[in-house]
């Protein structure tokens, strides 16, 4: 993929840029922290160039500084609610994050159970948590939120929440997922703050919309796009655009928020500090990216991928008609269609060849190798080894794994493991490549090659089941596949 973002440069602006503004509140800053603040891959696919973990690699230059508190909604611990991308819910999703903080050397101060109800997941939750050595504090949910701005500032609205206990000067709200309630931690803080005489701040960290890239510049869209289940919508920030006669990009939820924010900030402060969402906002990004052409046509290739998640999303009815019909109005606004990803074309006609589900790849020099269904194997084992091959130099012909290996796998599936299906799996094809490649030369060089799959363009012409997905996202490839299954059957596991 073609560079066009300067990661050095986005490391170094945005640090300082984040200081500048602990400074102007006088050394105390809460920052709501919006997206993910690692493994951020939607921002590395639509930045080419932009690590995964460039925002906590940020952090980290300030972390003598930082301190991190986790928010999470207690209805979503008790719904057991599952961040999409990882598979696993948010409840257990903060325990990771935590060790992946510390990990970074960074300091995770404690976990905030917003709109606390009492019931008993959420307690039992709590003392996890404390059992842990993590400490834990709670906020209420406030009637008439976001509108009732009187109750909301008193001690009957954020003054019933804990005062959370911080140390540092940076301190980094953050969550599992959307709707957790980062913004009202931050404000309920500032509220505490006040009454204790510290003077302290608030500012938003949010990657996407881009505020100073045009409304519809693909990056944007591909925002919109990932969101479109949320229904985000980017817009021009009209209180920014009126203060400064300067045009900037947010989006909806924080616009129609502001006036509220703005009276939340005079009750606390006396005054606002900011005339515009755009004003709330640290985000430097904008200024990184070096090669437009580059960052809008991988944009362009992030909004089919998504229009395929979700078309896969509604055929296992976790989704709706009007998502899809949203993300195809955004691909009509960019001007890409599904034609524009090649490994589309080439998976459907391997398929009509061979009557059979088939799988496409796009390596690293633009060439398509795809895979059939076969006696042996299913079509994206098949096509991940056709591509190691080619990518090491290997005669197509070459037997990278003896049948005498797979056949006994294939046994031990279905006469032990109770499978129906004796095709072996991405992972499990892997684990025999890497049995024979400790005797077969040409499959340790076929196995060499796997770190080359990163980035790659992959498409299924059915949905894979969640192992192979998921094997695929450890791997780093950028999978899309048909809404449809390989059999008719109602139950897929």
């Amino acid at each position: 993929m073609k560079i066009g973002f300067d990661n050095d440069k986005y490391l170094t602006m945005q640090s300082e840029h984040i200081r500048e503004r602990i400074n102007k509140f006088g050394g105390k800053l809460y920052l709501e922290f919006g997206g993910k603040l690692f493994d951020d891959y939607h921002a590395s696919r639509v930045l080419p160039g932009f690590h995964p973990d460039s925002k906590i690699t940020m952090l980290s230059q300030l972390k003598e500084d930082v301190e991190i508190v986790i928010a999470i909604h207690a209805g979503d611990i008790e719904k057991n609610k599952v961040r999409g991308d990882l598979g696993i819910t948010y409840d257990v999703d903060v325990l990771r994050m935590i060790d992946a903080f510390r990990n970074y050397g960074l300091y995770v101060g404690s976990v905030v159970l917003t709109r606390f109800d009492g019931s008993a997941p959420v307690l039992a939750y709590q003392k996890k948590l404390e059992t842990l050595g993590v400490k834990v504090y709670r906020h209420y949910a406030i009637p008439g939120y976001p509108s009732n701005v009187p109750l909301i500032i008193s001690e009957e609205g954020y003054g019933k929440n804990d005062y959370i206990e911080t140390k540092h000067s940076l301190v980094v709200v953050t969550a599992p997922g959307p709707g957790s309630g980062k913004m009202a931690v931050c404000l309920s803080q500032l509220y505490h703050e006040n009454k204790r005489g510290v003077k302290a701040g608030y500012a938003k960290f949010e990657t996407f919309p881009i505020w100073n890239l045009p409304l519809g510049h693909p990056v944007n869209l591909a925002y919109e796009a990932a969101t479109a289940d949320l229904n985000d919508v980017n817009m021009i920030d009209n209180f920014h655009l009126e203060a400064y006669g300067e045009t900037t990009v947010n989006y909806n939820r924080d616009i129609e928020i502001f006036p509220v924010l703005n009276a939340m900030f005079k009750e606390i402060y006396g005054d606002s500090p900011y005339k515009s969402p755009t004003d709330m906002g640290v985000n430097m990004a904008g200024n990184c990216i070096v090669d437009d052409e580059a960052v809008s046509n991988a944009a362009k290739q992030e909004i089919v991928r998504r229009y395929y998640k979700e078309r896969c999303a509604l055929r296992k009815g976790e989704s709706d008609q009007s998502t899809v019909d949203k993300i195809e109005l955004l691909m009509n606004k960019a001007e890409v269609s599904v034609g524009d990803r090649p490994v589309v074309a080439a998976a459907g006609l391997k398929a009509e060849l061979t009557g059979a589900p088939a799988a496409a790849i796009e390596l690293p020099d633009g060439q398509v190798v795809t895979g059939k269904t076969s006696d042996l194997m299913g079509a994206s084992s098949a096509m991940l080894l056709n591509a190691l091959k080619v990518l090491a130099g290997v005669d197509d012909a070459a037997e990278l794994i003896a049948p005498s290996v797979i056949e006994p796998i294939q046994k031990l599936k279905v006469e032990h493991l109770g499978n129906h299906n004796p095709h072996m799996h991405i992972d499990e094809t892997l684990i025999a490549l890497t049995i024979s490649a400790a005797t077969n030369p040409e499959a340790k060089a076929a196995l060499d090659q796997l770190g080359n799959l990163a980035g790659c363009e992959m498409h299924s012409t059915v949905i894979l089941s969640p192992v192979d997905e998921n094997t695929c996202r450890k791997l780093k490839v950028n999978l899309t596949c048909e809404p449809k299954y390989q059999t008719a059957k109602l139950y897929h596991k």
